[in-house]
């Protein structure tokens, strides 16, 4: 057991602290779509949100707990008592709250026995050392993503192999029912088409439990052996087709894409994934234009290049008017920089790449945890300072969790890599106003700085590299009711969609309640809601926002909060906008780390996340709605911007 709480024991809250909760309405910030977005995302067998608060605040005190019992450090009861009830009091009110994945896993059997990974957002790996093992970077993506980490790689590794004609030995591979035996299966195909090894007559499928069987210590439910069949049918078509070739970086996508399919396929947990390319690698930077392919598998990930400063932006920007990619993330202002208003440090020298939203700086093979705060949920600084307190605390009480891929603890445990992040950005200003917001941020950083030294002492370990990032805050900012990261609100009218896995009751519940559902054109097994959405007296919808000021937000945020990354999709008018994205490319280039442009027409994707309509398509809509199951109400006036975040929106994995 990796968090022995079995030796040391957990910690707990007592029963009677949770009586007034379970009696207290839940603020949910967008009414029925919260509550949706909670019980499809977030909630474990029928979890209540007063529940899910107690799991993630009892399971990052135990973790604190074992650590300090285990290393012989001072523990106090009566100390974790007391930030355990702030830190809940604070999450029940959406001051702050863990990343997805701390929802998720933050407290369960699962991550006391198997380790850390499962509670990072996101991670990166290098394709660099193919040559000396071809298939372990792949593997680690299908191992990470399978537990539900988004993943960033690069194609380092083209030109370093021959792809050969596979030996076929006489033996049948049965695969392991669990992520262990899907890699292992994943590792010999790959090995074989480049001599480390044969391929099996046959692969046999039939440990592998049945789609729909529930899955105890993870949570969810079985995806069956079809997705991992489709994996190995197409990964074998693909890499016949390249015998006698080099590797690529085409190959290299491909394949983490047909991964990441897979993945997605099973519908156990969502993932993403980001490529990045050389900046002269026009194969590259086009690989989302054969529509037939990103149909098949390449929507998988977004694609960015390792741009320069000073360099021609007139040839890659040519490309990302059309459908916004390559994105741009400057490798060196990452490696030199924290915060962009301070010195050069190059803390991270080595960092090779992002994770999928590219908010995180990261290592080969580093992991990262992520927690959100709500700085528009707060009246005054002195009251945002003690929620910084408790969610940074939940940040760097991840890092002390280790996983079981010990290079990744190699990077991680000297790392201690967190991003404590702000999302309803533009909620904030709005509230706070401008300077004042930017004041809050500046001053919050050094104090984050103090606490990541009292705390680090306390534990007794490093202090973080980097500590501050604003990630595109996913589908936990639709709890709180904010705007994702430093995006603005869609419109007053559109349509917000939803994916649900096929099988999922909330799919019948949504039927059932009038809204419109309809099978996912990206992926199987897969439906997607579409909720009709007004958000009532909004001044600026992201429209009417120009696109350099999207870009110059992020780069405040970058000079006065983040000293990882900001997380920025801009959208710009592809009839108005789109000759300035080279201009604001040179601009910006020395101001931020990353950004990405998107179309917002033409950009390729149908069932998108956000579709604008017209009040009277509205109200038509919502003529049709009746409440969900008498659950929760539908609030037609409450039910606001619904986002799967920033860099990942036009992902359209569930």
């Amino acid at each position: 057991m990796i968090v022995d709480v079995d030796r040391y024991g957990e910690f707990r809250l007592p029963e009677e602290f949770f009586e007034p909760y379970k009696k207290r309405p839940v603020h949910w910030g967008f009414g029925a779509l919260s509550w949706i977005t909670y019980k499809r995302t977030y909630s474990r067998q029928g979890e209540e949100w007063w529940q899910t608060c107690k799991r993630v605040i009892e399971g990052m005190v135990s973790v604190q707990k074992v650590h300090c019992l285990e290393q012989g450090l001072p523990w106090s009861e009566e100390k974790a008592l007391h930030l355990a009830k702030q830190a809940y009091e604070r999450m029940w009110l959406f001051k702050w709250t863990p990343p997805g994945r701390g929802l998720w896993i933050m407290g369960t059997r699962f991550m006391y026995e198997r380790g850390g990974a499962a509670l990072n957002n996101c991670g990166f790996i290098s394709t660099k050392d193919i040559a000396k093992d071809f298939s372990d970077p792949f593997v680690w993506m299908f191992r990470m993503s399978m537990l539900g980490v988004g993943v960033g790689f690069d194609t380092r590794g083209e030109g370093s192999r021959n792809i050969r004609k596979p030996k076929v030995s006489r033996d049948t591979h049965a695969i392991g029912d669990s992520r262990e035996g899907w890699g292992e299966a994943l590792k010999r195909l790959l090995c074989a088409y480049v001599g480390e090894t044969s391929l099996p007559s046959s692969w046999d499928y039939s440990k592998i439990r049945p789609r729909g069987t529930r899955l105890q210590s993870f949570g969810g439910f079985a995806s069956g052996p079809d997705p991992l069949k489709e994996m190995l049918q197409s990964l074998s078509a693909l890499f016949t087709a390249y015998e006698g070739k080099k590797v690529d970086s085409t190959l290299i996508v491909d394949t983490m894409n047909m991964i990441g399919r897979c993945v997605v396929a099973g519908g156990i947990r969502r993932s993403a994934q980001i490529a990045f390319g050389n900046m002269t690698d026009h194969e590259f930077m086009d690989l989302k234009t054969d529509g037939q392919k990103v149909e098949e598998y390449r929507w998988v990930s977004n694609n960015s290049i390792f741009a320069e400063k000073g360099m021609d932006y007139s040839e890659a920007s040519r490309r990302t008017a059309v459908n916004g990619e390559p994105g741009y993330v400057w490798l060196e202002n990452m490696r030199a920089y924290g915060r962009m208003q301070d010195p050069p440090n190059w803390k991270d020298s080595q960092a090779l790449g992002s994770n999928p939203c590219v908010e995180q700086t990261l290592w080969d093979r580093e992991l990262c945890c992520l927690v959100e705060t709500y700085p528009a949920n707060h009246e005054k600084l002195a009251d945002y300072r003690e929620t910084l307190r408790v969610a940074y605390l939940y940040a760097k009480t991840v890092t002390i969790v280790p996983t079981e891929d010990t290079s990744t603890n190699a990077v991680m445990l000297r790392n201690r890599r967190i991003g404590c992040s702000m999302t309803g950005i533009v909620q904030a200003i709005a509230k706070i106003g401008y300077r004042r917001f930017f004041n809050w941020c500046d001053e919050s950083y050094s104090y984050v700085q103090q606490l990541d030294g009292e705390y680090s002492d306390w534990l007794c370990i490093p202090r973080s590299l980097k500590i501050t990032s604003v990630k595109p805050s996913g589908t936990v900012s639709i709890l709180a009711g904010a705007t994702p990261g430093v995006h603005w609100e869609h419109s007053p009218y559109y349509i917000r969609r939803l994916r649900l896995t096929k099988d999922n009751p909330l799919v019948n519940i949504c039927r059932r309640a009038g809204y419109p559902v309809e099978p996912d054109r990206y992926a199987d097994n897969t439906m997607v809601v579409a909720f009709p959405i007004h958000i009532p007296n909004l001044t600026r919808g992201k429209h009417e926002v120009p696109l350099r000021e999207k870009v110059d937000l992020a780069a405040q945020m970058q000079r006065f909060w983040s000293d990882n990354q900001v997380s920025c999709t801009a959208e710009f008018d592809p009839e108005k906008e789109k000759e300035e994205i080279p201009r604001i490319l040179e601009a910006y280039e020395d101001r931020i780390k990353a950004i990405v442009f998107l179309p917002s027409a033409g950009h390729g994707y149908e069932q998108s996340p956000y579709e604008q309509i017209t009040e009277p398509q509205y109200r038509e809509l919502v003529s049709k709605i009746r409440p969900i199951s008498g659950e929760v109400r539908h609030e037609r006036e409450q039910e606001a911007i619904f986002c799967e975040g920033g860099l990942c929106n036009y992902n359209p994995a569930p």
